[in-house]
C-alpha cells in the first residue's frame, strides 16, 4: 500500500544509529516486497527480531482439495459449517476452515468466540473480511479495531493475532493469497496515489495508530509456510525470547490495514455496468469485488440485473453476506451461502428473475465476489456444504428427472 505512514518513534535518517533511554541500539528491521524493490517498512524493535528458542512443526487445517469434477456451478452453505456452540471452541485462525482454493488463492471461513495465537503468513498477503462480530486485531505494527463489514488487509509474514470483542461470535471469511493484495492499479497514479475515479480512498483506510509494547518470554508464533503438505504448505511454530510485539515506533507504505465495505462509492450508469466496476483489491491471478447497496441502471428499457455470461477466463465466487440478491432469487441462496460459477458454464439470473427487476430504482444487497483465473477446487468445508441441486435450479430439473 503505497501511502505513508509513520507511527511511534523513528531515527531522523533511515540506518542511523537509534538508541534506547538505556544507551543500547533500537534493532531496525527491514520489512520489504520483491526483494527490496518496491513497498516496504522500517520497524524498530526492542529486541532482535531473528531470535529464536525453540521450533516445532504445525498441522494445518485440512487444506486437501478436490476437482470441481463433473463441472457445475455450486451454491454452499457456509452457515452450516460450526453448527450449535462450536464457536466457543474455535479462534479465527487455527480454526479456519477451506472452501476454495487452487495455487494462488484460498478461501476459508471460521466462526470463532477465543483468541486466536500469534500467526504469520509466509506464503503471501491475506484479505479477511469481517461478516459479523467484532475484533481488534494486534500486530507488529499496532492494533486495528474492526467489525461487521471491514476488510483487514494484512501484508504477508506480519506477525499478528485475532481478539474476538463482545459476546456475538466472529464471523471471518479469509481470502488468502500466494501474491501480494493490493487496491487496482487503475485506481492509483503511477506514484501510488487514488485517482479521482477511484470508488474509495486513502481516507478511508484505518492503519495502526500508535506502537504495541508487549511483555512476554518463550512466546510462540504459528507461521503458515511453503512446504511439501497438501497446497504446498507447511506449518511450523516459532519459539521466541521475547515478545514480537515490542517495536517502539516504524515508518514506510508496507502495513496492515482495514477498509470499511460501507466507504465503498459504487458506480452506476444508465444501463448495466460490467463486474469490474465493483472491484475493490486484485492479486497474482485474482480480484476481489464487492457489490453494495446502490442506485440501479436510469435508461427507461435497462435491465438491472445482470446478463447471461460465460466465464471465458475465470471461476467466480460470490459470497452473499446481506440484503436481497435479485439475480438468484429462487435458487435458494440467502445469506451465507456462496455460488461457485467455474469456467465453461455460462450463468446468469435465475428464471424470472429479469422480468422482476424491471423498474427498480435500488437494490440492498452486499455480496464480496473473488474472481480467480485458474480453475478452482472444493476444500474440505466447501465439499461438506455443497447443497448439491444448485446446477439444476435454471432448468428446474436434475439428472434424476
Amino acid at each position: 500500500m503505497a501511502f505513508y505512514r509513520q507511527v511511534g518513534e523513528v531515527p531522523p535518517k533511515r540506518h542511523t544509529q537509534f538508541r534506547r533511554p538505556d544507551g543500547g541500539l533500537y534493532a531496525e528491521e527491514l520489512m520489504g516486497e520483491e526483494g527490496f524493490s518496491a513497498d516496504s517498512a522500517l520497524l524498530y524493535h526492542r529486541g532482535i527480531p531473528s531470535s529464536l528458542v525453540d521450533a516445532r512443526p504445525w498441522d494445518l487445517p485440512d487444506q486437501t482439495t478436490t476437482p470441481n469434477t463433473p463441472l457445475l456451478p455450486r451454491h454452499l452453505k457456509l452457515h452450516d459449517l460450526f453448527p450449535g456452540e462450536e464457536h466457543k471452541a474455535v479462534d479465527a485462525v487455527t480454526g479456519r476452515r477451506l472452501v476454495l482454493g487452487n495455487a494462488d488463492v484460498r478461501i476459508s471461513y471460521a466462526v470463532s468466540s477465543l483468541p486466536s495465537p500469534l500467526y504469520r503468513n509466509a506464503t503471501g498477503d491475506e484479505c479477511v473480511y469481517v461478516e459479523r462480530g467484532t475484533a481488534r486485531v494486534e500486530t507488529v505494527f499496532g492494533a486495528l479495531d474492526v467489525g461487521q463489514g471491514d476488510y483487514v488487509v494484512i501484508p504477508r509474514a506480519t506477525t499478528h493475532r485475532w481478539l474476538p470483542i463482545g459476546d456475538e461470535p466472529l464471523r471471518t471469511y479469509a481470502i488468502e493469497a500466494n501474491s501480494h493484495i493490493t487496491p487496482p492499479k487503475r485506481y492509483l497514479s503511477r506514484y501510488g496515489q487514488f485517482l479521482e475515479h477511484a470508488p474509495y480512498c486513502e481516507r478511508d483506510l484505518r492503519g495502526p495508530a500508535e506502537p504495541m509494547l508487549a511483555e512476554g518470554t518463550d512466546v510462540e508464533i504459528y507461521v503458515k509456510h511453503r512446504g511439501d503438505g497438501p497446497g504446498g504448505l507447511a506449518g511450523t511454530v516459532h519459539v521466541t525470547p521475547e515478545h514480537p510485539f515490542d517495536v517502539v515506533g516504524w515508518d514506510g507504505c508496507l502495513y496492515p490495514y482495514a477498509f470499511d465495505v460501507a466507504d465503498f462509492e459504487p458506480i452506476t450508469g444508465r444501463v448495466h455496468q460490467p463486474p469490474p466496476v465493483h472491484q475493490v483489491f486484485e492479486g497474482q491471478n485474482f480480484v476481489i469485488c464487492n457489490f453494495v447497496p446502490r442506485k440501479v441502471d436510469y435508461h427507461p428499457l435497462a435491465v438491472p440485473v445482470p446478463y447471461y455470461h460465460s466465464n471465458v477466463d475465470s471461476d467466480e465466487v460470490m459470497f452473499y453476506v446481506d440484503g436481497d440478491y435479485e439475480a438468484r432469487k429462487g435458487s435458494g441462496i440467502g445469506k451465507g451461502s456462496i455460488s461457485l460459477h467455474p469456467g465453461g458454464h455460462s450463468h446468469g439470473p435465475q428464471p424470472g428473475a429479469v422480468e422482476r427487476s424491471l423498474g427498480a430504482e435500488a437494490f440492498d444487497e452486499l455480496a464480496i465476489m473473488v474472481d480467480t483465473f485458474r480453475p478452482l477446487a472444493l476444500g474440505e468445508a466447501g465439499t461438506a456444504v455443497d447443497d448439491g441441486r444448485y446446477a439444476w435450479s435454471w432448468s428446474g430439473r436434475g439428472p434424476s428427472a
